[in-house]
């Protein structure tokens, strides 16, 4: 179980916070989507979802070449406590704009075909 200080430090991170708020859907979602939301490197959103699954707040699942990621409940109460804070408070314009791309990403897919989804 992680430390209250080590997800404080995480959840810091302004990227971080719009990944988190992504995947409060509690659908998966595959790297490629989030990176079209967010509107960033694959790296870097990679790099940020590999702290937050360290912390034990996303788990991977692999599907051939792709990561699909999804928010899973904390162990810690007190984490989980601050993650349903963070859910009902992070709703300004930029995280409102990740949600329309990450919608519109699926909705669309790539090529008319969604990539993570079989469609």
């Amino acid at each position: 179980m992680p430390e209250i200080t080590d997800v404080f430090k995480a959840l810091s991170d302004r990227t971080r916070l719009r990944l988190l708020k992504l995947l409060t859907s509690g659908k998966e979602y595959c790297v490629c989507e989030l990176v079209d939301a967010l509107q960033m490197r694959q790296y870097t959103v990679s790099r940020h979802l590999a702290i937050l699954r360290g912390l034990g707040l996303v788990q991977v699942r692999r599907k051939g070449d792709l990561a699909c990621y999804r928010l899973i409940r904390p162990q810690a109460e007190p984490v989980e406590a601050v993650l349903a804070c963070l859910a009902d408070r992070l709703d300004g314009e930029e995280f409102q704009a990740d949600h329309r791309r990450l919608e519109e990403r699926c909705r669309l897919g790539v090529d008319g075909k969604c990539a993570s989804r079989g469609l």
